[in-house]
């Protein structure tokens, strides 16, 4: 390592939002030690590849973006942590170069297991993981965004039939509600506006201080704090007391729910070891949008399960066509190893897995933009991002995503401003629009 100089970090992220959350902490971490972060691919000291392996693909991946580093930066400590680091150790440390291997358990304490120099072998921490509710020790001023994601939990005790998750990252545990509030707190002071609510299963949130909703009204209360939104959830666990929040203006939370469906055939979803029927999904679907006006609603929804048939699938694209859903993200099914869905005699050919997403993918395209263009003409709060060189990008409450050309804003910086924004034209996934008032 060098040691004359400041010390130059890469970090690099691969899988779901959690992943990018827990990676921004980390990264906060290295800054607190006095390192520089510079973007992967560029010349290290330090590297720390956090991992994904809900497919057998993106075991693949990991281990091309670990040799990626190694290749550039042979000198460099190289760490390997995450969900790929906790079921592919062995494979990981196969890998010349690789310094350290850490599991899920101890991933978050990395920084205090860089050595200061090359080891002749990887040393691998892997414990088993606790069942046991916990805190993050350290936030610090994290890179500012005016979207931020705050974990509340990780895990899950769902053990869905094509799912390794479950044994990547232990049974479902709840981070501590005065430690999570701490740092929605220090979001605020940042000047973060919107808090996406993060984790494996988040639905299942209990703490000895409550449950979901607590933790939506804990952080209702944080000042600074406009907008509070709920990533993917799980259909079993949406509390209905959710939607007197959604829909009243003197709450944070946004009308917006991503809520997976993957299969709209109930044998497909009995074969899943998914926890519900098509007529509950849909019956809940219906209560939400009767109870909120305006709701925004996305989907998961895989194709190719072992097993589906044309028949099946036709049944997913009714369910998803004759429902309010807005958009669905689409998923072929991809064997991951140690499932058992993977073990099954019955796996659908790859290019049908093909066709069958490339359809799904335009019938949610057409749906989306039917939903933009119901909005069009009607006045609605967004919350600006960054701009753009020719426009200022920005979400309203119920997510559709909005520009306004720059042309149109007398030169204004916009970044981190509400703004009452009238919706005027749909083009391709983003509606343009044009500004009514500023709101701050």
């Amino acid at each position: 390592m060098v040691s004359r100089v400041k010390k130059r970090a890469s970090l690099h992220t691969l899988g779901c939002r959690l992943n990018q959350s827990e990676t921004m902490l980390i990264e906060q971490r290295l800054k607190d030690e006095g390192y520089e972060i510079v973007p992967f691919g560029e010349v290290a000291d330090l590297g720390i590849i956090n991992t994904c392996t809900v497919t057998n693909l993106a075991d693949s991946k990991c281990r091309q973006s670990i040799r990626q580093f190694v290749r550039k930066n042979p000198e460099a400590f190289t760490a390997v942590v995450g969900c790929y680091s906790q079921m592919g150790f062995k494979e990981i440390a196969e890998i010349g170069g690789v310094d350290l291997i850490i599991g899920n358990q101890d991933k978050m304490s990395v920084v205090d297991f860089i050595g200061q120099g090359k080891n002749e072998r990887p040393v691998i921490i892997r414990d088993r993981i606790s069942q046991d509710d916990f805190s993050i020790s350290f936030f610090g001023d994290a890179p500012f965004n005016q979207r931020a994601n705050l974990k509340i939990q990780d895990g899950c005790s769902f053990v869905c039939s094509f799912c390794i998750i479950p044994f990547a990252r232990g049974a479902s545990r709840s981070r501590d509600l005065k430690n999570l509030v701490e740092e929605g707190r220090a979001k605020a002071s940042q000047g973060v506006r919107e808090i996406i609510l993060s984790g494996v299963n988040i639905g299942t949130y209990r703490s000895e201080d409550g449950n979901l909703l607590t933790v939506l009204d804990a952080l209702d209360g944080i000042r600074g704090i406009d907008r509070i939104r709920i990533s993917s959830i799980e259909p079993t666990t949406i509390p209905t007391e959710l939607f007197d929040r959604m829909k009243s203006v003197d709450h944070a939370l946004l009308p917006f729910f991503h809520i997976p469906l993957q299969a709209g055939s109930d044998k497909v979803l009995r074969e899943m070891k998914r926890r519900y029927t098509i007529g509950e999904y849909l019956d809940f679907l219906s209560l939400a949008h009767e109870s909120v006006p305006g709701l925004y609603v996305g989907t998961d929804i895989m194709v190719g399960f072992p097993g589906e048939t044309d028949v099946e699938f036709e049944e997913t694209c009714r369910v998803f066509l004759d429902n309010p859903f807005d958009y669905c993200h689409v998923f072929s099914f991809s064997e991951r190893e140690g499932t058992l869905a993977e073990r099954r005699k019955d796996q659908v050919p790859i290019v049908k897995r093909q066709r069958r997403s490339a359809r799904l993918r335009r019938l949610s395209a057409n749906k989306r933009y039917d939903f933009y263009e119901s909005h069009l003409g009607q006045t609605m709060r967004v919350l600006f991002e960054n701009s753009r060189p020719d426009a200022w990008p920005s979400y309203t409450d119920n997510y559709i995503r909005v520009v306004v050309p720059r042309d149109g804003t007398n030169g204004e910086d916009l970044a981190n401003r509400c703004a009452e924004v009238t919706l005027e034209k749909v083009a391709a996934d983003f509606v343009e629009g044009r500004i009514v008032r500023m709101l701050d």
